[in-house]
């Protein structure tokens, strides 16, 4: 495996030093981003303004509105015009992120909530219970956020 992506990655630098411009698409290159993030080539891309939010605040309850529990550092709200409730995402600008159990963040968010404020190209990070529940995302509020649809889920997102 660790062979093919250097292979690809090689094909890919000779395919950029021979053309003398770039091009608009780069095959090679969206299969080595594929293979990291888990999405498949032409999975759909989504650049979101982030906001957070966490339980306690006005408004937030316990339930998502799939009326599945909120899973802190998982649950993204979504306009569901844009990102069909159910989808998993792919948010790599949250990788390495420290988790409330002590861990990192794998990257990984489930679609499963809505919000009145939240229309078009938004998402809203769920952190957890209380304001201070948001300091390890404090970083991400109200910047633009790099969202890949690598997948969908069926009943609740896993807690």
């Amino acid at each position: 495996m660790r062979r093919r992506l250097a292979a690809l990655a090689t094909l890919s630098l000779i395919a950029a030093g021979t053309n003398a411009q770039a091009a608009s698409n780069d095959p090679v290159g969206d299969l080595i981003s594929s293979v990291m993030s888990g999405a498949l080539p032409g999975a759909p891309v989504f650049n979101l303004k982030a906001t957070l939010y966490h339980a306690g605040a006005k408004g937030v309850g316990a339930l998502d509105s799939l009326g599945c529990k909120v899973v802190a550092m998982r649950t993204v709200a979504v306009d569901k015009n844009v990102i069909p409730r159910r989808t998993v995402l792919f948010i790599k600008e949250t990788v390495g992120m420290k988790m409330p159990d002590g861990g990192t963040h794998d990257g990984y968010w489930y679609a499963s909530d809505v919000g009145g404020a939240i229309k078009g190209e938004r998402i809203d990070l769920y952190t957890g219970h209380g304001a201070s529940s948001m300091k390890p995302a404090q970083k991400l509020n109200l910047s633009k956020l790099t969202a890949v649809k690598v997948g969908e889920f069926k009943g609740c997102p896993p807690a």
